[in-house]
């Protein structure tokens, strides 16, 4: 008999799993997602600045059986805010090409999201029902899924939640793997995205007039990291060594003192 211990997972934790319907239409489609994501095993539900929200049509969609579901999901009106306590985010696309390179199937979301989600909260992200995500909110997200279809690729919103919560559900119980540590949130890696930013403008090696031309390639660079929530503080803690040096200086140059000498400089 094979025992499986804290370091090691059978499937994907779906306590620390939330769908997140990002401006989401119309309230039958948030209340069939409720009830698709709850027969899932996932009762986390997170609406972001809905253009309707008649509870009373939510319900009727989503039945008796995810009425919980509804009455404990969280609203947001901005979707950074939403996805501020997130670990790692899925976007969801029907799109390809372009900015939407790195997408995978449901499949293998979920048999990647089996390490993850032992120790992080992981978001399913899904865009309206008529356009989908932007590639600015896709830039917010880990990782890409598409669910692949035949001619016709748009989906019911409930039908694409429902896909991609089957596939978390079943994923996984057959090959335990090891749990991976906590990955930096999203709040905490905009912070460190914004710290890096500062630091790079004041030595220069972005200009100040667009900054976010560079650091949108740094942040896909950082999310193909997947960075740890300490590595995170680690980089953070460099950069503020750094903005102290430059400071330092700064000043002694001011006041004409000399520049203090590397480990190599006081060692020969």
């Amino acid at each position: 008999m094979t025992v499986t211990t804290d370091s090691q997972v059978s499937g994907v934790h779906l306590d620390n799993v939330a769908v997140v319907l990002n401006r989401p239409r119309y309230p039958e489609n948030i209340g069939a997602a409720a009830r698709a994501a709850c027969n899932m095993g996932i009762r986390r539900l997170v609406v972001v600045a809905p253009e309707k929200c008649d509870l009373k049509r939510v319900l009727t969609l989503a039945t008796h059986a995810a009425a919980d579901v509804v009455e404990q999901m969280h609203y947001h009106e901005n979707l950074r805010e939403a996805l501020a306590p997130y670990g790692y985010i899925i976007g969801t696309t029907a799109r390809l090409g372009g900015q939407r390179q790195r997408v995978l199937w449901p499949e293998q979301i979920a048999q990647q999201l089996i390490p993850i989600s032992r120790h992080n909260q992981v978001a399913l992200l899904f865009g309206p029902e008529d356009r989908g995500l932007t590639n600015e909110e896709l830039r917010l997200c880990h990782q890409l899924v598409t669910i692949p279809t035949d001619r016709f690729s748009s989906l019911n919103l409930a039908q694409a939640v429902v896909v991609l919560c089957y596939e978390l559900h079943k994923a996984g119980r057959r090959i335990p793997q090891p749990a991976k540590p906590r990955l930096a949130t999203r709040i905490e890696l905009d912070g460190m995205y914004d710290q890096i930013r500062d630091i790079l403008v004041r030595i220069n090696y972005i200009q100040p007039e667009n900054p976010e031309y560079w650091m949108n390639r740094l942040r896909d660079f950082g999310t193909r990291l997947e960075f740890q929530a300490g590595e995170v503080s680690i980089l953070r803690g460099i950069c503020r060594q750094i903005n102290w040096y430059a400071g330092k200086c700064h000043h002694d140059g001011v006041h004409g003192n000399p520049p203090p000498q590397s480990h190599a400089e006081r060692d020969t």
